[in-house]
């Protein structure tokens, strides 16, 4: 895979841009990213937030060594497949990308336009 194909697959896959990288989010706070994909030159890089608020990388892996599942099109090399609870948070940010805030409550809407 290329940087350009990974950063498509994450994109298409529910990750979102923050700072400048593909990044995922808990549901509670979707503007803070705890998983986040560092893109450079030659390898991409796999960083998972710790709760003090430091960046931990948890794989390096040169662009040529990483496959897409043929499934799937994971990106096979990343370890994104054996990290527990990553694909439920990957669907997660996925389904909000696609419903938006679907979980918040409706708002009342009464006549006149006034509560």
């Amino acid at each position: 895979m290329t940087k350009e194909e990974l950063t498509q697959w994450a994109l298409g896959s529910g990750w979102q841009m923050i700072g400048g990288h593909p990044s995922l989010t808990r549901p509670s706070r979707p503007a803070d990213a705890i998983v986040r994909l560092v893109l450079k030159t030659t390898v991409a890089q796999l960083e998972i937030k710790k709760p003090a608020g430091k960046w931990d990388r948890i794989a390096s892996v040169a662009y040529s060594k990483l496959v897409p599942d043929e499934e799937t099109g994971l990106p096979i090399g990343l370890g994104l497949d054996t990290i527990a609870g990553f694909s439920t948070l990957m669907q997660d940010n996925r389904n909000r990308a696609v419903f938006g805030n679907a979980d918040a409550p409706a708002k009342a809407v009464w006549p006149g336009g006034k509560k």
